[in-house]
């Protein structure tokens, strides 16, 4: 069984190398990408990619809250995980089935819920 794939989204260098190390330590495999472009860029030539985690706030054409639209619109099989310092308006902005986790998240509660998130796949796909 391969590891399952996990997109990080962050403009930090430093933050984005912390949060590969936390989905790594959890098991998954990580993928990081500085800005929605990028994630955009990854996601149509990964097809392995089961799990979106970005930050919300994020130079260039999309946030995270945009980009998690995007996905859902264009990849809906794709879980969402977004985040963030500032508080957003309420989960209701984000798509359906998407998590909102303030910052600092805890990293243990965040892997937890990646781990029940990708449950739910394999759950899904037949042959698992």
């Amino acid at each position: 069984m391969s590891l399952k794939v996990v997109l990080v989204v962050e403009d930090s260098p430093l933050i984005l190398m912390n949060a590969l190390d936390m989905v790594e330590a959890g098991g998954f495999e990580g993928v990081g990408a500085g800005n929605a472009d990028e994630a955009i860029a990854i996601l149509e030539v990964r097809t392995d990619i089961r799990l979106v985690f970005t930050d919300v706030e994020m130079p260039g054409t999309l946030d995270g809250v945009k980009l998690a639209h995007y996905i859902r619109n264009r990849w809906p099989p794709i879980h969402l995980i977004v985040v963030s310092g500032r508080v957003i308006e309420g989960e209701s902005l984000l798509p359906t089935g998407s998590r909102f986790f303030s910052k600092p998240y805890d990293n243990d509660t965040l892997v937890k819920e990646m781990a029940r998130m990708l449950a739910i796949i394999d759950a899904a796909e037949p042959g698992q």
